[in-house]
């Protein structure tokens, strides 16, 4: 501890921004560092459960996936997987109904007879990353374009050029609302806490300053580096390539629509993820443009955090910082 403490004092203040990210979980925090993923939660006790493992990146095995664009669509994936899983384990901590334990069913206990504990839980993480995906891809692209077909349907003589920006509308709106949503829930709430202090955490460590509750506590909530930000330039990127597209490809059809945005999700997601991290790693005018308005809807996604969930980002933080100082630089 002493020794991570002297790395974080030589560094200069604000002088760099780090790789290290993370992700609030239920009553909990996850951080992934460049070669180590921690998971910290709150038990209903008070203590803390802390499970520190090794990262294993896929481009260290094929170096080819960490090239540009194709980089970008491995590690949404990756990250989507992680986030589960960490999520899955925390939620483990805080069942529904404690009084109640139901029974395994049929289909459960064939499956871990077949598979085993561990490919059984790895399936049902995958499936659950599936389903999420899924979830969002329908509500943010293909519901939009169902609205924009039927705007059509009702307005007869509406443009089909105009038919971009009715669905670049629908997203904004469906994807703003459902964070509104979301942010107003109770439990949705405490998780936005956790996401807070996971923010000021990295702040506190970028600015050079020793991980103290205290001065964890003063540093700002909204990070431009937060996966807010990326999944609404995903929206952006997503209105601008289908603009570019269809004002070349002329598809009237409703089904075939959905199919095209499909068929350009990996490429939406690869430019994203290129963008961010040039303007994630750059200050200057265009990148403050670029990060302004992923920052102003932290409003909904980020709150202020209590001392208790400090305590839980300076400790899953501390879990990932790499042996050789610096190495965790972005």
């Amino acid at each position: 501890m002493l020794r991570r403490m002297r790395q974080l004092l030589l560094l200069s203040a604000g002088g760099f921004k780090t790789v290290i990210g993370g992700q609030a979980l239920i009553e909990g925090i996850m951080m992934l560092g460049p070669d180590k993923k921690s998971v910290v939660v709150r038990k209903p006790d008070g203590e803390l459960e802390v499970k520190t493992e090794p990262r294993r990146l896929l481009k260290d095995k094929y170096p080819f996936v960490g090239l540009p664009l194709i980089r970008g669509v491995v590690n949404f994936c990756s990250s989507m997987y992680n986030g589960v899983t960490a999520l899955m384990y925390s939620a483990e901590f805080y069942p529904e109904d404690e009084a109640v334990e139901e029974e395994p069913s049929k289909f459960e206990k064939w499956l871990d007879e077949k598979l085993g504990n561990e490919k059984f839980t790895s399936l049902i993480v995958t499936v659950s990353m599936l389903l999420g995906m899924l979830f969002s891809v329908f509500l943010f692209f293909l519901l939009p374009t169902a609205l924009g077909g039927l705007t059509l349907r009702l307005l007869p003589g509406f443009p089909l050029w105009g038919r971009n920006l009715v669905e670049g509308a629908f997203r904004v709106v469906i994807f703003l609302g459902y964070l509104i949503l979301c942010s107003r829930l109770k439990d949705i709430h405490r998780t936005f806490q956790y996401h807070g202090a996971e923010h000021k955490t990295i702040f506190c460590y970028e600015a050079g300053l020793p991980l103290t509750v205290e001065n964890v506590r003063a540093q700002p909530k909204h990070h431009p580096r937060c996966g807010t930000s990326f999944l609404f330039v995903v929206i952006v990127v997503s209105i601008l390539l289908s603009s570019l597209v269809f004002s070349f490809i002329h598809v009237e059809n409703t089904f075939a629509r959905m199919g095209m945005h499909l068929l350009m999700l990996p490429l939406i997601v690869a430019i994203t993820y290129e963008i961010n991290r040039y303007v994630g790693g750059h200050e200057g005018a265009v990148c403050r443009l670029v990060r302004a308005p992923g920052m102003a809807i932290q409003r909904w996604t980020t709150f202020e955090p209590d001392d208790t969930m400090i305590e839980v980002g300076i400790k899953a933080f501390t879990e990932v910082l790499p042996q050789e100082a610096g190495a965790d630089k972005w």
